[in-house]
Order: structure tokens, then C-alpha cells, then sequence
């Protein structure tokens, strides 16, 4: 399958026995909504619901961190997605979580899954169709995941990135790779607040910020790919070093990984605990200017 997939495209594949469709919708806890709620107000039809805190490692104390392999597969094979299904996430701001969604099968070793460009906003705008209230059960399938580590970053990955001198001054590690942070500029900086309470902002020393909705259209489709490399080159993403991406809890993370692949970039790796890790550990530097 593509990376992105038109509305166009899912409507003529409408009723496929191979495909299925996630709502991935996740939110801030600023916004004051639930993903699974708003499924139920308005969805695709047929559509099923990812929440991304069930397939995620219940016994982290940080929020959706990735589960092991056998509660991925417990919680996907639930949705009726074997390893020959053919699935297209979503969500319902356009590109926000869908890739989250994305990003985890692919995590689990399952290619052939894509993210619906423009989500559940250009779907209504179009006029196609919406279902609502309770959904019906998915038949279980069975799911064998095959864990593929190089697009996984950990917080060692990232302390080994972002290193500190014997004097205790904080320097870039060595260009080994470039940290990229899809959170907004005032966040990577330090002048806005983190949606959670009691979490400084500021950024990894030698981060690079790359806020993900640069790369999206005002339809909310990404943009293409032509655009895309000059918005990563200009980020310091030119292909010939390794990337790792950031934001705040590892969902718009996946945007950026998503966005690179469309660049033809080398596949990022997404590091998972992102700021809400990195900036709840008392060891690891943080800053909060412009790096």
C-alpha cells in the first residue's frame, strides 16, 4: 500500500473483506474531548476504533508507551486485522494520531497499512457518508507481530544523541543522528506551557524543531513530496544522517516519520517516552531557546 491513501480510494475499496479502517483519534488532556466519544458521534462507515492507550504497555507509568508484542497482537487481532489485512488509519482532525496507528503496525512488522490523507475533516467535506453510535464487533483475527527495533528510539538511544562534556556543558552527540521535535515552536523553546501539568518545556540540547503541522496543507492532506524535502532540508534533515523523532508523547512524533518516508527520506526511528520522558527525568539536559 501507499504511505497516504485518498478519500477517493477508501470510498471505491468501501466493503473490501481484506481492508479495515481505525479511527486513531487521540487527544490533548487540554482539549477536554475523548477519541472513543467522538467515534460514536460520527465516523466512516464500518469503521473501528484504536485506542491508542489500550495498545499501549499498561504497567508505564508515561502515557501510551508501546506494549509488548503480545498485547499489540491481543489488541489488534480483536479488531479483526490478521497479518494479510490491508488497514487505513485515521483520525478525526485530519493527520494528527493516524500515524501513531500507522506507525505502531508498522512497529509490529505489518506493511500494509497506510493513514487516510486529509482524515475524517476532508472525508465530511466531501459529503461522504458518516455512521454513528455503537459499532459492531470486529471477528478476531489472528496476529503475529514481528518487532522491527530500528523504528523504535528509547531513552538511551537518546541520551546516547545528546551528550554531556566531563565540564557538565551540554553538546550534540557527535552529528550520530539529528533529533527532530514536531511539537510547537513555543514549546520547543520554553514560552508556552506543556498541556501537561508540572512539565517544563524546552527542548533536547541539539534538537531541531519541526512543528508537524509545517507539513500539512490548510485541508490538512500532507504536502507533497517535493515540499516536503525542502521542509526537512531546512530543518537540517538532508538525508545523510539518521533522524529520530520527538514531540510529547510520541504520537505527532509519527507525523514526522510518516512525512520523511513521503520526503524519501531514510525511515526515522520515533522515540516513544519523547518530552514528557526526557523532561520527567532529573539526569537528562534540557533547554529552552532556539537551539
Amino acid at each position: 500500500m501507499d504511505l497516504l491513501v485518498s478519500t477517493g480510494w477508501l470510498a471505491a475499496q468501501a466493503g473490501a473483506p481484506d481492508l479495515v479502517v481505525l479511527d486513531c483519534t487521540k487527544c490533548l488532556p487540554t482539549e477536554k474531548l475523548d477519541g472513543r466519544a467522538e467515534y460514536a458521534k460520527a465516523r466512516i462507515p464500518g469503521a473501528l476504533f484504536l485506542d491508542l492507550d489500550e495498545a499501549a504497555d499498561p504497567d508505564d507509568p508515561l502515557p501510551h508507551m508501546v506494549p509488548t508484542p503480545a498485547r499489540f497482537a491481543r489488541v489488534i487481532g480483536a479488531l479483526g486485522i490478521g497479518n494479510a489485512t490491508r488497514v487505513v488509519c485515521y483520525d478525526q482532525k485530519g493527520i494528527n494520531s493516524a500515524p501513531r496507528g500507522w506507525w505502531l503496525l508498522r512497529l509490529f512488522g505489518h506493511e500494509q497499512v497506510a493513514v487516510l490523507d486529509g482524515g475524517l475533516p476532508k472525508w465530511r467535506a466531501e459529503g461522504r457518508p458518516t455512521e454513528a453510535g455503537p459499532a459492531d464487533a470486529a471477528t478476531p483475527a489472528s496476529f503475529a507481530p514481528d518487532l522491527v527495533t530500528r523504528r523504535l528510539a528509547g531513552l538511551g538511544d537518546v541520551k546516547r544523541i545528546v551528550r554531556e562534556d566531563v565540564e557538565g556543558i551540554v553538546r550534540q552527540g557527535g552529528g550520530e543522528a539529528l533529533i527532530l521535535d514536531a511539537r510547537a515552536a513555543g514549546r520547543f523553546a520554553g514560552t508556552a506551557p506543556e498541556p501537561r501539568p508540572g512539565l517544563q518545556s524546552g527542548h533536547m540540547p541539539g534538537a531541531r524543531n519541526l512543528p508537524f503541522t509545517d507539513l500539512l496543507n490548510p485541508d490538512q492532506t500532507m504536502k507533497d513530496p517535493a515540499a516536503l524535502r525542502a521542509i526537512f532540508a531546512a530543518a537540517g534533515a538532508d538525508g545523510e544522517r539518521p533522524i529520530v523523532t520527538s514531540c510529547g508523547t510520541g504520537v505527532t512524533a509519527c507525523v514526522l516519520a510518516l512525512g520523511a518516508l513521503r520526503a524519501g527520506l531514510p525511515e526515522p526511528a520515533v522515540y516513544d517516552g519523547s518530552w514528557t520522558e526526557w523532561a520527567s527525568r532529573p539526569e537528562t539536559p534540557k533547554q529552552t531557546s532556539q537551539a
